[in-house]
């Protein structure tokens, strides 16, 4: 495999592991709150969802693995903040794939 195609591989597997992170309306709109703020408590955003504390873990955890998220503890509560240079990567993809 040639080295354009394996940049282009890499590039395809991102987009396809953004994509699956943002395949809920609960992720997207967990996005939105984070984008609007500098970071927000997992229990301020138990508050404003209306869904069980464990199905948000879940959520979370999908946009974590994605890394379009980060988690900091501060014991007892969890610090969510968007990853901004994941999410800048994200976006640049989205674009350039939008282009096709």
């Amino acid at each position: 495999m040639s080295f354009k195609l394996e940049i282009e591989a890499i590039k395809q597997q991102k987009l396809a592991r953004y994509s699956k992170a943002l395949s809920h309306p609960i992720r997207v709109y967990v996005l939105e709150l984070l984008s609007k703020q500098a970071c927000c408590y997992s229990g301020d955003l138990s508050d404003e969802l209306t869904i069980a504390k464990s199905t948000l873990s879940q959520h979370l955890k999908e946009l974590k693995d994605a890394g379009l998220i980060q988690g900091e503890t501060e014991a007892p509560r969890v610090k969510y903040c968007i990853n901004k240079e994941k999410w800048a990567e994200a976006q640049l993809l989205f674009k350039e794939f939008l282009r096709l």
